[in-house]
């Protein structure tokens, strides 16, 4: 949260003064986008949210000593007041929500924070955005992304729905050369004016179906990260989806499509030959040959959906200019945050792997895929999901299955239509302890050269506070078998 004293100068416009704004929510977001327009020199903004915590009512004497207003409690968000004239709404949201279908019907604007962080880019210095989104994988990739640009002696950073608040990176008074955007659907649904430099989608697949309404308008959502691209619409060649996403995109003339592969690359794709990341977009003599960029030694772990983070990251960075050895230099340093495919331990001759971040089958399937011979642990809370595709491709790798948590019985379900001999335990237990009990029986199951796989396909909030917490217990787990 940003104090009074610690304010940031922006680029003032006379329109802002004068606009009478409503922020929807109060949270990390919907406080940051108030103080932005405070900042921006907007004299009319309301805040409204139907929480009210002493937190929050601290973080709204802050706002109203520079005149905003701020209204919490049950019922604060039931109107939307009739003088309104934009809308900026929090990522957690939904566009069916009363307040914002009553803003689309009375042809008021509605602005994510994305949007409202492309309108408040000052453009006489504005850093260019590398724009990431897609169901699995943004994170991973706008890190690697960062750590290529830095590589390159660029002043850039992570932004977004990771790392530090876009409304930070473009408000502050040093500006960045380039910033690496991640965007949820959340996010882009209601962002329309932004052009990015270069933007990818890592991959479609079912997920905030709920918030959405439907896949189709998932996806769309997804695509606008491409409207008004300036120079590389960057896509997944094994996903056709985001391709599709790509060709009906309304980008800037001159805009090129770059797909990423992990096969080996036509023109204008980046991919693999051997163990080589390979560049066939970026240089001139693409039609006959390929730049080496790396090797699949640089990159930890080198799992193939991890590759394919790499390859996009590349792409990105090579469309904004970045030399080979930097992307070299970039991918060799990275490390991946905890629970993402990270390696806890090996245990008389099994690998205890931990995905706890892996928290829709696509994700959960895509990590299975990295290993020969699996033990998996899942279950959660599926929402909604369902895992007979995760099954089906899955299934010759299995040696067991150990599930746990709230929706359990739905890849019980599909392990019995799919892979009915594939051995299958399932933990009743939901206290603390559950996950001790857990990893034992997949340690019964599992031989040597065996994985042992924490990737649930589902969220965690049914038994943990979050997924970390959830591999955190993994790992404690899987250290107490090397203490005995």
């Amino acid at each position: 949260m940003m104090s009074p004293s610690t304010r940031l100068s922006t680029r003032t416009d006379d329109g802002w003064s004068t606009t009478r704004f409503v922020v929807l929510g109060f949270g990390t977001a919907g406080y940051a986008c108030a103080d932005s327009l405070l900042q921006a020199g907007a004299e009319f903004v309301t805040v409204l949210d139907d929480r009210d915590t002493e937190a929050l009512r601290e973080k709204a004497q802050i706002l109203e000593t520079l005149g905003a207003t701020i209204k919490l409690g049950p019922g604060s968000t039931a109107e939307l007041p009739a003088d309104v004239e934009i809308v900026v709404t929090s990522p957690g949201i939904p566009p069916h929500a009363p307040l914002l279908a009553s803003a689309v019907e009375r042809g008021i604007p509605v602005w994510s924070e994305i949007e409202l962080a492309w309108r408040l880019r000052d453009p006489a210095n504005a850093a260019p955005w590398l724009c990431v989104t897609g169901t699995n994988g943004k994170t991973t990739t706008v890190q690697m992304l960062t750590s290529i640009l830095t590589a390159a002696g660029h002043r850039a950073v992570a932004a977004g729905n990771v790392g530090l608040p876009l409304l930070e990176a473009v408000m502050d008074p040093e500006p960045y050369d380039v910033i690496a955007v991640e965007l949820s659907s959340y996010q882009l649904h209601f962002t329309d004016s932004m052009s990015a430099h270069s933007a990818a989608v890592l991959n479609i697949a079912p997920d905030h179906v709920d918030w959405h309404g439907s896949l189709d308008a998932y996806a769309l959502a997804k695509g606008k990260i491409y409207e008004n691209c300036q120079v590389a619409c960057v896509y997944n060649v094994a996903d056709p989806a985001t391709e599709r996403l790509v060709e009906d995109a309304d980008v800037i003339e001159g805009c090129r499509a770059i797909g990423f592969t992990l096969g080996m690359p036509a023109i204008s794709m980046v991919g693999l030959v051997e163990d080589l990341l390979v560049d066939r977009a970026f240089v001139e003599q693409r039609a006959s040959s390929a730049l080496e960029l790396a090797g699949l030694k640089d990159i930890t772990p080198a799992a193939p959906h991890n590759v394919a983070n790499a390859l996009a990251a590349a792409a990105l960075a090579r469309a904004f200019g970045v030399p080979a050895t930097a992307v070299r230099d970039g991918l060799r340093v990275f490390r991946p945050d905890a629970h993402r495919i990270a390696h806890v331990a090996d245990v008389a001759g099994v690998n205890y792997v931990d995905d706890s971040k892996a928290t829709n089958p696509h994700a959960a399937q895509a990590s299975l895929l990295a290993y020969e011979h699996v033990v998996w642990i899942a279950g959660g809370q599926a929402k909604g999901a369902t895992f007979d595709e995760l099954v089906i491709a899955a299934k010759d790798r299995l040696r067991g299955v150990v599930l746990l948590g709230q929706d359990k019985q739905v890849i019980a379900e599909a392990l019995a239509r799919h892979a009915p001999d594939v051995p299958t335990i399932t933990v009743e237990a939901t206290d603390t302890g559950a996950m001790q009990t857990v990893v034992g029986e997949a340690t019964k199951l599992a031989q040597v050269g065996d994985t042992v796989l924490l990737a649930p396909g589902c969220a965690s909030w049914d038994m943990f506070a979050n997924y970390g917490a959830r591999g955190d217990a993994f790992a404690e787990a899987v250290r107490r078998l090397g203490d005995h």
